[in-house]
């Protein structure tokens, strides 16, 4: 599930990121993405690469990793954070929750 607001465009200094077409209220679940469960070797090898910036450690103790597809890897980071993520270990998933109203055209 992806909300049909979201789009990803070049952010500055960021690279690419996420926004909104349209504004998003809090608490609202923007994406429901499934993952890629990697073992902790693949883990390790993944480490090694490019591809590092764009997994989420995964597990109850985080002892593997995970791929999640759609626009997940492509949310930056900021402080204070407007969305969080919440997996679902079950059913290999993984959330993006709004923390806080978000305007139109904000990433």
């Amino acid at each position: 599930m992806l909300h049909n607001g979201l789009y990803i465009d070049v952010s500055e200094e960021r690279g690419r990121g996420v926004f909104t077409r349209q504004p998003l209220v809090q608490g609202e679940v923007i994406e429901v993405s499934p993952v890629l469960v990697l073992s902790n070797a693949e883990m390790r090898e993944v480490e090694k690469t490019r591809l590092h910036d764009y997994i989420f450690e995964w597990g109850e103790e985080r002892e593997n990793c995970c791929v999640a597809w759609g626009y997940l890897s492509m949310y930056n980071h900021a402080e204070p954070p407007n969305c969080t993520y919440e997996m679902d270990f079950e059913e290999e998933t993984i959330a993006i929750r709004t923390l806080r109203a978000i305007e139109a055209g904000e990433e």
